[in-house]
C-alpha cells in the first residue's frame, strides 16, 4: 500500500500594491491591512508614495505604477493630484480606489456640511495630537510601579507579571487616556497610598495559569535563561494568581482576564469602563 502523496501547500498571491497620499499615509496602511487581513495566502507588495502634493511628486509615483502594475489606493484630498491619479490609472486599466470616499460622503450627508480640504487634517497639531503626547510621556514615566503621580492618571492598571500591562497603557496612551500601572509582586505587599487611590480608574488584569506560563517560559529563553523557578511553576502562578484576584475583590475593582484577548480588546474594554464611570459622576 503506497503512501498518500500529501498536497503541496498554496503558493501565496502576490500582486503590487500602490498607496498614494497627501499626508503620511497611515491612514492608507491601516486600511489597507486590515482589508488584506481578510484573504488568506495573500502577500502584497507594498509601494507607499506618503506627502504627494505636486504635480512632480505624482509623475514619479505614477511612473512606478505603470512599472508594476496592481491595485492602487489612495487618499487624496486635492482635486489636482487626484484626477492625475485618476486619469492615469484609468488609462493604464489599473484599479484605482479612494478609501474614505465612502466615509466622508456619508458624514458630509448625514452632518449636513462640506469636508474641509485640508491635506493631512487628521495630523494637525491640535490638542487632540498634544493630549497623546502627554499621555504617551506619562505612560513611560509611570511604567512598572515608577513614577510618583498616580493620582494624575485616567486608568492604574494592576496584575501580575506577563498580564499586557505595559503594552495596554502604551496603546491607551495612543487614545490619549494616561494610563500607570503596578505589578503585583509575590510576597511584596503594596503601599497604602497605591491602594486608596481616587481619581484614577483602577483595573485589575488577570489570566489563565497555562496563559501565563506560556508566555513567561517564552520571555526567560528570549534571555537565554532556563531555569525552572517559581517565576514559571505553575502552582506558583496559579497561587499568583489567587492572590491577586482576592485583592481585586477586597478593592471592588473591574476585573478583565486577558488570556484570550488582544491589547487592543483589553484597551477598548477599559475605554468603555472609563466611559460609564464618567457617566456615573
Amino acid at each position: 500500500m503506497t503512501d498518500p502523496i500529501e498536497a503541496e501547500p498554496a503558493k501565496p498571491v502576490r500582486f503590487h500594491l500602490h498607496l498614494v497620499s497627501d499626508s503620511t499615509g497611515e491612514t492608507l496602511l491601516d486600511v489597507m491591512r486590515a482589508s488584506i487581513a481578510q484573504f488568506d495566502g495573500v502577500e502584497p507588495e507594498e509601494h507607499l508614495y506618503a506627502l504627494v502634493r505636486s504635480p512632480r511628486q505624482m509623475e514619479r509615483a505614477l511612473k512606478e505604477i505603470e512599472a508594476a502594475p496592481g491595485v492602487v489606493m489612495f487618499t487624496l484630498v486635492g482635486t489636482e493630484m487626484r484626477r492625475m491619479l485618476e486619469t492615469r490609472c484609468a488609462e493604464l486599466g489599473i484599479p484605482a480606489v479612494a478609501v474614505l470616499d465612502p466615509i466622508l460622503a456619508t458624514l458630509s450627508g448625514h452632518l449636513g456640511l462640506p469636508m474641509s480640504s485640508r491635506a493631512g487634517a487628521q495630523h494637525e497639531l491640535d490638542a487632540e495630537y498634544h493630549r497623546r503626547i502627554e499621555a504617551l510621556n506619562y505612560a513611560i514615566v509611570h511604567d512598572d510601579g515608577q513614577g510618583q503621580n498616580l493620582e494624575g492618571a485616567d486608568v492604574v492598571l494592576f496584575g501580575i507579571s506577563r498580564t499586557s500591562k505595559t503594552p495596554t497603557c502604551i496603546y491607551l496612551a495612543h487614545r490619549g487616556v494616561k494610563a500607570a500601572n503596578i505589578p503585583l509582586v509575590p510576597g511584596a505587599p503594596l503601599p497604602e497610598r497605591i491602594l486608596s487611590l481616587k481619581r484614577p480608574l483602577v483595573v485589575g488584569l488577570t489570566a489563565q495559569p497555562e496563559r501565563i506560563v506560556q508566555i513567561r517560559r517564552n520571555r526567560l529563553l528570549s534571555l537565554n535563561e532556563d531555569r525552572n523557578t517559581d517565576y514559571v511553576d505553575e502552582d506558583a502562578v496559579r497561587e499568583e494568581i489567587v492572590e491577586a484576584k482576592r485583592l481585586f475583590a477586597r478593592q471592588g475593582w473591574p476585573v478583565i482576564d486577558v488570556s484570550r484577548r488582544s491589547v487592543e480588546e483589553t484597551a477598548a474594554k477599559i475605554i468603555n469602563l472609563l466611559s460609564d464611570r464618567r457617566g456615573q459622576a
